[in-house]
């Protein structure tokens, strides 16, 4: 370890310089990009590597399951093409599912950085594509084969030029190629400023190589996380947690063992694969259980090798969180958002004071069409539930969790798709009472206004299990989609008539704690809010308004 290394002052600075390189190309990107999905939902991620493959850094508002899949695309990266035989100018690409993120629209790129001659580490930058041909995402896809191209790891630039035989196969294979390549683009140009930025950041500093860095950075890392597991009571705690598939539910299962100052997460006794696109590679379930510890231990530490290094996941091969190839996968976070709130309730029982109550989690529909004007579009709409509540404070309103898209403007989308967005309104008692109230959903009304169908594939949960509350809270309310007043499905492929309305009602987190021990001050604030109406003042919290109007109980 070098002496500015050495100094936790220096380190931090170094450390969250590397931070804001990351943001610099995620920023970027969302500057450049084509698609609705990356430049208003930013669904995307950037992280930087050593020369080695390790991560040290990641842009502050990267999609938490990119941030943990990442690390191993940079390994399989590196199997198929050696570190040795990289020169400047390649730019290495996959979207495999058990590569990559567990879905084929998302691209991860990344650039070998070189200084001085020398590699010295690698940015990738991921983001989720506005269509990658086959059937699109669907719950109905039967195989791996309807969900797409898939590109193994291979060059899409050697030494700088294009790679003309990768470019033609994508183009040859997408319905909307300007947008498509758009995206594409916009990831090789994040990448090519992150390398930009890396050999500046360490001109200035003077560092003829990241390793003593990366060292310091994982280490510091990697003794919080140890530290923070070695104060938990040692023991293995366990959950199980039922999801809706399509007309059955699969259950989930964990054993997380603490003691150490590691964790080991199993989960045995996991439900089967199913015959619908909801099934989770092994990479995304790894993914999600990592940042579940993380954010029980150590959530304020950015996130790099080190903070995975305590951490061993498993789950039983054929289980749907560790699905075989070639089921199919395109839905895959339908499954596996769950795996956060199954790991919460299992630590429950030792880190009450942390874990929070269930969230109505977030809404993804992939919508294609025509817009007024003829032009074809295919893209992403992101709707939030609500955060569940925490001892202490109350559930935020319409907040994705544990993924943490922005949701697209009501403007931006009605110019793209020719949709009118009738309302956006939150939900009054949608969040589960308690001491701490959950969040509330949303209701969102939106007619087809473009001349013709409009498709939507859907990708509902939370409609039979709600957001559990914790410690004695109440549930959230479940999630619902109707069609001019009539409820439809809330998993499959649904066609939008002309002048039709779509109506989501989004779900409620769950509450924390005894809604009889709620103050009178922050109910009669709830109901002022909108938040919660009197008539559940009255029957659920226990109130009742005296002859002044003040509540009382």
């Amino acid at each position: 370890m070098s002496e500015d290394t050495a100094d936790p002052v220096a380190l931090g600075i170094m450390w969250d310089r590397l931070v804001a390189v990351a943001d610099d190309v995620l920023t970027a990107i969302v500057r450049t990009a084509f698609s609705v999905g990356v430049r208003e939902a930013w669904d995307l991620a950037c992280v930087v590597f050593d020369e080695r493959g390790r991560s040290i850094a990641q842009a502050r508002l990267s999609m938490p399951a990119f941030i943990g899949t990442a690390p191993l695309t940079m390994r399989h990266m590196l199997r198929a093409i050696p570190a040795e035989t990289l020169v400047p100018g390649d730019v290495l690409v996959t979207n495999d599912p058990w590569h990559g993120t567990g879905h084929t629209p998302d691209i991860c790129v990344a650039r070998p950085v070189f200084h001085q001659g020398r590699l010295v580490g690698f940015v990738m930058t991921i983001t989720h594509l506005p269509d990658i041909g086959g059937a699109g995402l669907a719950i109905s896809n039967p195989d791996l084969f309807h969900e797409g191209l898939i590109l193994p790891v291979c060059k899409l630039h050697e030494a700088g030029e294009p790679n003309a035989l990768i470019y033609e196969i994508i183009r040859r294979n997408v319905r909307i190629v300007d947008e498509v390549f758009g995206d594409i683009e916009a990831n090789v140009s994040g990448t090519a400023v992150g390398a930009r930025l890396v050999t500046e950041f360490m001109d200035e500093y003077g560092l003829e190589d990241l390793r003593p860095l990366a060292e310091a950075i994982i280490q510091r890392s990697r003794d919080a996380i140890a530290d923070a597991l070695s104060a938990v009571e040692g023991g293995t705690y366990t959950n199980t947690v039922d999801v809706e598939a399509i007309d059955d539910t699969v259950r989930l299962s964990a054993a997380v063992t603490i003691r150490g100052g590691t964790a080991a997460i199993d989960f045995a006794g996991t439900g089967p694969m199913v015959k619908a696109a909801i099934n989770v590679p092994l990479c995304y379930t790894r993914a999600f259980a990592t940042f579940a510890l993380k954010c029980l231990t150590t959530p304020n530490i950015p996130n790099n090798e080190g903070t995975r290094a305590p951490l061993k996941v498993a789950a039983p091969e054929g289980s749907i969180l560790n699905a075989a190839r070639p089921s199919p996968v395109g839905g895959r976070h339908t499954v596996g958002w769950f795996i956060v709130p199954l790991i919460f309730g299992a630590l429950a029982q030792v880190l009450p004071g942390r874990v929070q109550a269930d969230s109505g989690m977030a809404s993804l529909m992939l919508v294609s069409g025509r817009a007024p004007g003829g032009r074809s579009f295919v893209t992403q709409y992101f709707l939030a539930g609500g955060l569940g509540a925490m001892d202490g404070k109350d559930g935020q309103h319409t907040v994705p969790f544990p993924t943490n898209n922005a949701v697209v403007p009501s403007e931006v989308w009605e110019r793209e798709t020719g949709l009118r967005v009738l309302h956006r309104r939150l939900l009054a008692d949608s969040g589960g009472p308690g001491a701490w109230r959950g969040g509330l959903g949303q209701e969102v009304a939106m007619r087809n206004e473009t001349g013709g169908d409009v498709h939507f594939s859907i990708f509902g949960l939370r409609t039979r299990f709600a957001a559990q509350g914790l410690a004695g809270g109440g549930d959230g309310i479940p999630r619902r989609f109707a069609i001019d007043g009539r409820e439809i499905p809330a998993k499959g492929r649904v066609a939008l008539r002309e002048g039709e309305t779509l109506t989501i009602r989004e779900a409620g987190g769950g509450g924390f704690g005894d809604p009889a021990a709620r103050p009178l001050d922050a109910i009669a604030a709830d109901i002022a809010g909108g938040f919660v109406t009197l008539g559940q003042a009255q029957s659920v919290y226990g109130v009742r308004q005296g002859g002044d109007g003040v509540l009382v109980r």
